[in-house]
């Protein structure tokens, strides 16, 4: 989006100075300045610069060469105010009603904010934070508790002291269409780091990087494009920001000038949640208004046994039965792409000739503790037999000609008779005793098409996974009653709807650092659960990389092992790999009481499972830092071996000491260099005073013998009171602890 905010052809306007407000209603008006772009030559460097413009709009009467446009500031609560900027003299239509990116209208507390004139100057304070809205020029400054700056939109004076002329809070009116976008400017300060906006492998601290909030297929988790943006952020500093849009967006934070966050958006107007508070405060904040997952089904978190694709019941009946052969615990059996008549052309049907008996299948894979997963997409090509049904029903998305903008028909879940129509295939399935559907791809949706609801793909293509999802698990918890799918695109609002993967990775080294920055990243973008294919998607996995990967793979809040064969461990020449293969899996079994527990404390506070250390321990510079380690909930921390070998350095935060998991060794806060050298090839480790719970590893979830939970105390834990949640109950309960 960055690109058109440099075009010669548009009008710029850029925002000037407070012409009213009203605190009673937290409305006001702004004027905004006419420009136009115009090139410059100095000593033979050739730029553009921004120059008032007088306006040549016919009529003059009718057209103001300053336009006054509406702005208005809101609180949601006490950490939480939400500021709208209109580039147009018409409000756009009441859209928290519509907008599926919200739970709900938000909430409008007021009860702890003071508003206060300065002069013209305009200042909201509460306990936790303080909104000044400077009047000339406009200016909002955002500031902690004591009084000090967090950030501010730019003005034109800073630039007066650099020769980099950075354009400051504006909107354009293009010379194309007469359409308009905004682009708000924030500051940014020495040191400040940045986090959130999706799921994306570059390094966590977006400062200094360039990301465009753009539903892609990347082909995998190791390029900046992502399967999940999301436009959220939140800074070192104590603040954060939800831009509510499902326009695109592109968010230069400190890219092309270190000073300036610059957020080009496609949406005329904005619409922005700022929050104050430490990461966690934020993350809390924002899925309060975003959305928060219910409890995903206990089998969810057992052993995902896949690979693209089983193609036949025999196929799916041996998995099952090697699995048990082997003890290795597991509670899925994934058919992917090839449980149709036709390998990847979705029916909803199993194939007759491959599936002699698919409810028997499913009933006897259930009562051996086998849930069943099953992929589809959202998209038919012609060859699909239900191709014309959708074009003729017009159940596929339009273009401006009323046809199709691509060759394949894709599902417009904007039109209520389009779900409908899907979710009574998917019931079907579902009744059959199916226990999760794969909501793979959704990263297609057309730009260049008008959706049903009236809308464009310019605000619905962003959008479409959130409505995928939402149709899915919706579906899903009507007949099962159980709040799961496997998706992998998303946009904000989508993590009410667990739970999502990593995509295609590679099998390599860089597909698995890869891998662990993108989760770390969607965590930090409100997203309390998330899974990886153990070992990378695209090729068979290296025996040495896949006993890597697997602790870490297991030791995230979903573990499926999936991709191209084979993923099976009895597949591989070294016989001790299935040894390897089953610990691991007994590891995440025997933890399940911790797991489950963290994982319902995550759901009530929109925390991630998949964990950054700096959520943990805000007050550690160098947690801030560490993107290839990560906590496993609260108290265990695990470090990934991402290179061959046993050893690794490890940061390890906090002024306690922390203990191997695996050995009992104790090491010291600060950098460690520590050797994996337990029964599993990575480090984990536990909070001193830590006391977790364990239990007997069994074959699949419903097996666990919940009565018999075990308390194990690390370090110089001399706990007697913990707090637990097992199946069946309605809350979380403190318990004591032998």
């Amino acid at each position: 989006m960055s690109q058109d905010f440099s075009d010669l052809s548009n009008t710029y306007f850029f925002v000037d100075s407070l012409v009213d407000f009203n605190v009673a209603t937290g409305e006001g008006v702004v004027e905004w300045k006419r420009h136009q772009l115009m090139p410059r030559q100095a000593f033979n460097a050739n730029t553009y610069l921004h120059q008032p413009l007088k306006s040549l709009d016919f009529p003059d009467t009718a057209y103001p060469q300053d336009p006054r446009l509406k702005f208005s500031v809101q609180p949601v609560n006490a950490r939480t105010l939400r500021v709208k900027v209109l580039t147009s003299p018409v409000a756009s239509a009441d859209y928290d009603s519509i907008s599926v990116m919200l739970d709900g209208k938000p909430g409008h507390d007021a009860s702890q904010w003071t508003v206060i004139h300065e002069g013209r100057d305009i200042i909201y304070k509460s306990p936790y934070g303080e909104l000044r809205i400077n009047a000339c020029p406009w200016r909002l400054i955002l500031k902690d508790a004591d009084g000090n700056v967090l950030t501010q939109t730019r003005v034109w004076s800073d630039n007066d002291s650099t020769q980099i002329k950075v354009p400051p809070f504006s909107f354009i009116k293009r010379g194309s269409d007469n359409s308009r976008s905004i682009n708000p400017v924030w500051s940014l300060a020495p040191g400040e780091r940045i986090y959130g906006l999706g799921e994306s492998p570059t390094p966590l601290d977006k400062a200094g990087q360039k990301l465009n909030l753009f539903v892609t297929d990347p082909q995998g988790p190791e390029s900046t494009d992502m399967y999940k943006p999301v436009p959220f952020f939140f800074s070192n500093r104590g603040y954060g920001m939800f831009i509510h849009t499902s326009a695109p967006v592109t968010a230069d934070i400190g890219h092309s000038y270190i000073g300036a966050n610059k957020l080009f958006m496609a949406d005329e107007d904005l619409d922005l949640f700022v929050f104050f508070g430490r990461p966690k405060d934020i993350l809390s904040e924002y899925t309060g208004i975003s959305g928060r997952p219910d409890m995903p089904p206990l089998w969810s978190f057992g052993t995902w046994m896949s690979r693209i694709s089983y193609f036949t019941e025999e196929e799916g009946r041996e998995i099952a039965r090697k699995l048990r052969e082997n003890k290795i615990p597991s509670d899925v059996i994934h058919f992917d792409t090839g449980w149709f008549d036709v390998d990847w052309q979705c029916d909803y049907e199993f194939s007759p000739e491959r599936f002699k008996n698919p409810q028997k299948m499913i009933n006897n894979l259930l009562k051996d503790g086998f849930h069943i997963s099953l992929w589809q997409l959202p998209y038919f090509v012609p060859g699909n037999k239900y191709f014309g049904e959708l074009v003729d029903k017009g159940l596929a998305v339009k273009n401006g000609k009323g046809t199709l903008p691509y060759e394949d028909a894709v599902l417009d879940f904007t039109n209520p008779a389009t779900v409908k129509w899907y979710q009574d295939k998917l019931a079907g399935l579902l009744k059959m005793g199916v226990g999760a559907i794969k909501v793979d791809f959704g990263e297609a949706a057309p730009v260049e098409a008008v959706y049903s609801n009236g809308r464009t793909g310019w605000y619905e293509h962003n959008i479409y996974p959130v409505r995928y999802n939402k149709a899915v698990a919706d579906i899903t918890k009507q007949v099962k009653g159980e709040n799961i799918i496997w998706a992998r695109s998303a946009w904000s609002g989508s993590q009410r709807y667990p739970l999502h993967w990593g995509g295609d990775a590679a099998s390599t080294n860089t597909g698995m650092q890869g891998t662990v920055r993108s989760g770390l990243s969607l965590g930090l973008s409100g997203f309390c659960f998330w899974s990886h294919d153990i070992g990378g998607f695209v090729t068979s996995t290296p025996e040495e990389l896949y006993r890597r990967w697997l602790p870490m793979g297991f030791l995230s809040s979903h573990s499926r092992a999936h991709g191209a064969p084979p993923t099976e461990p009895w597949l591989y020449d070294n016989n001790d790999f299935i040894d390897y293969f089953r610990k691991s899996a007994e590891l995440k079994y025997s933890l399940m009481p911790y797991i489950f527990t963290e994982a319902k404390e995550c759901t009530e506070n929109g925390w991630p499972m998949f964990r950054a250390l700096l959520l943990e321990f805000p007050d550690d510079p160098g947690a801030w830092l560490i993107e290839d380690q990560y906590m496993f909930g609260s108290q265990i921390m695990v470090a990934p071996l991402f290179e061959s070998g046993f050893e690794r350095d490890v940061y390890l935060p906090g002024k306690g000491k922390w203990i191997d998991y695996q050995t009992g060794k104790t090491y010291g806060p600060g950098w460690n260099r520590i050797n994996a050298d337990g029964e599993l090839q990575c480090v984990i480790l536990v909070k001193d005073g830590a006391v977790i719970p364990h239990v007997a590893p069994a074959q699949s979830t419903d097996k666990i013998d919940w009565k018999s939970i075990s308390w194990k105390h690390y370090g110089s834990s001399d706990v007697n009171k913990a707090r637990l949640y097992t199946p069946g109950m309605t809350e979380i309960e403190e318990v004591s602890v032998p």
